[in-house]
């Protein structure tokens, strides 16, 4: 009898991982649970990825593999597209190409980065609030809302699944409450075993790493502002399409979304008509001294103008 009774109240009042009671747990305790969910659990998620006008289903595998993450990501639609990564090198194999890789502790193109990593960190721009529960691909979800403390960027929302603590939905919204991003899971399974396919890529050589590209002497680009919580986390060469000049490259981030920053002398490398708003991107073209710069993010226009407008050549 002790036994049902026990069985009864652990059905009522459900318990996490973590020793409290799900009803008691904060939103950032629910995104470090789907942190921790997002590394450690084998998993395969079938997903639709909306942005703008297109739709693209994904697969995701993950699992451990002789004490390495190791993870593949298969799109479905057009010519055949699959990424692999095996602990913190991610090889990508395309039909008109041969296999590359390159040193990335994630897989990008599906759920932001810093989801399983350092959550935390995203409190220099974030707040984190409980919302509600909804049904998602048959699985009950826990929504967080991940408010922006200014406004500098977007709001997010995330669904993270009640039993196996995998995210289950991810929005983007902009300030007109316009959804820029969706992703989202049709089908969950919990896997007891890595899937095959994952334990093929560990046991493969996968191609070297390619070397990152070096940057010309005396080039040193800095901004003298950015909103709270972002950072420069690369600075190189590189080729737009529509170009045979190379223009400088910087990348932004602050865990949860990405800017690029080009920059070209006038008139040396103008910027190609292919670089366009498109797949929820914004972006902007301003003239800074005697350079032009283009920002591209998933940001307000106003913060891409005064992030170009803040460069700085030192």
């Amino acid at each position: 009898m002790r036994l049902i009774l026990l069985v009864f109240a652990a059905m009522v009042f459900p318990v996490a991982a973590e020793g409290i009671p799900e009803e008691e747990m904060s939103a950032k305790a629910w995104l470090e649970s789907m942190s921790q969910a997002l590394q450690t659990k084998q998993y395969k998620s079938s997903i639709i990825q909306l942005q703008a006008d297109h739709i693209r289903p994904l697969v995701y595998l993950h699992g451990t593999v002789n004490d390495k993450e190791v993870a593949f990501l298969e799109y479905l639609n057009g010519p055949p597209k699959n990424a692999v990564r095996v602990a913190d090198t991610v090889t990508f194999i395309e039909h008109d190409q041969p296999a590359y890789s390159i040193n990335a502790p994630r897989i990008q193109g599906i759920w932001p980065t810093i989801f399983a990593t350092d959550v935390a960190s995203l409190e220099r721009g974030y707040q984190f609030v409980l919302g509600g529960r909804s049904r998602i691909a048959g699985r009950p979800g826990q929504m967080i809302r991940i408010m922006p403390v200014d406004e500098h960027r977007f709001m997010s929302q995330i669904w993270i699944d009640m039993e196996t603590r995998l995210p289950l939905r991810y929005d983007m919204i902009n300030q007109d409450k316009q959804l820029i991003e969706q992703m989202m899971v049709i089908e969950l399974l919990e896997l007891n075993e890595p899937a095959s396919i994952l334990i093929e890529a560990e046991r493969q050589g996968l191609p070297p790493v390619m070397n990152p590209a070096e940057r010309i002497a005396g080039q040193n680009w800095q901004f003298s502002w950015l909103p709270a919580g972002f950072h420069m986390v690369v600075k190189d060469h590189h080729r737009l399409l529509g170009s045979d000049e190379s223009v400088e490259y910087i990348a932004l981030t602050d865990g949860l979304v990405n800017i690029s920053v080009y920059v070209a002398r006038m008139g040396d490398s103008p910027m190609p008509d292919e670089l366009i708003t498109r797949n929820g991107l914004t972006m902007v073209v301003e003239q800074v001294g005697n350079v032009e710069v283009v920002a591209v993010g998933k940001v307000p226009s106003d913060t891409l103008n005064r992030i170009a407008k803040s460069l700085i050549l030192k």
